[in-house]
């Protein structure tokens, strides 16, 4: 039961103890993945950069520093209002400054114009997802020709954290998400192992191709 309520959390955090035990538990695990996704990203000066399920904001803070161009702009989308509120006060100045913008809402009906975001990224987080083809499709959406999205996990993770106990049918799985990227049009499509320093993770490219 408890690996049930914790996969629950996992994918949507509340304002609760389990919430908090979650964000704790991102903020351990998920920094180095944050950290890895930014960098893998290639993410020039001027960017428009996307991260989705952003949780406490750890990657945000990571890619705002690599923003120093006046049109450089940080989005950040996650449907927890409990991680929402959390990252935006880890990210207050930058938002002040104009330089992230906030939206509380579902990956797959994201209130972005087409055509507009450079890069994006994401770590721990497609498997919980709904809908992969619908997430997918949305995502190319939004990404200018040739935008760069990344995303970072931890297989050897996924089941114990509770993401395959939560997600119906099989989207805890990388290829399900892989074959919904490359059917929503994105080219390039490939995972990778790779390591910071002897941690091990998996890391996964796609091109938007228009």
């Amino acid at each position: 039961m408890w690996t049930e309520q914790l996969g629950k959390q996992l994918g949507n955090p509340t304002r609760s103890l389990g919430g908090w035990l979650v964000s704790k538990l991102f903020k351990i695990r998920n920094q180095v993945l944050e950290d890895n996704a930014v960098q893998l990203c290639g993410i020039q000066p001027g960017d428009t950069v996307l991260e989705l399920g952003h949780g406490p904001g750890l990657g945000l803070q990571s890619a705002a520093k690599l923003l120093t161009e006046p049109t450089g702009h940080l989005i950040g989308v996650d449907y927890s209002e409990y991680m929402h509120q959390m990252a935006k006060e880890r990210m207050k100045d930058f938002i002040a400054s104009g330089k992230v913008t906030f939206h509380l809402c579902d990956v797959a009906a994201m209130p972005l114009a087409d055509d507009t975001v450079d890069k994006v990224f994401h770590c721990n987080c497609y498997y919980f997802w709904p809908d992969l083809n619908k997430a997918a499709t949305e995502i190319h959406r939004v990404m200018k020709p040739g935008g760069l999205m990344v995303t970072t996990m931890r297989l050897s993770h996924v089941a114990v954290l509770g993401a395959k106990r939560v997600m119906p049918g099989e989207n805890w799985r990388p290829d399900a998400y892989m074959a919904a990227l490359r059917d929503s049009g994105f080219t390039d499509v490939k995972m990778e192992d790779k390591y910071h320093h002897n941690i091990p993770f998996q890391a996964m490219f796609a091109t938007a191709s228009k």
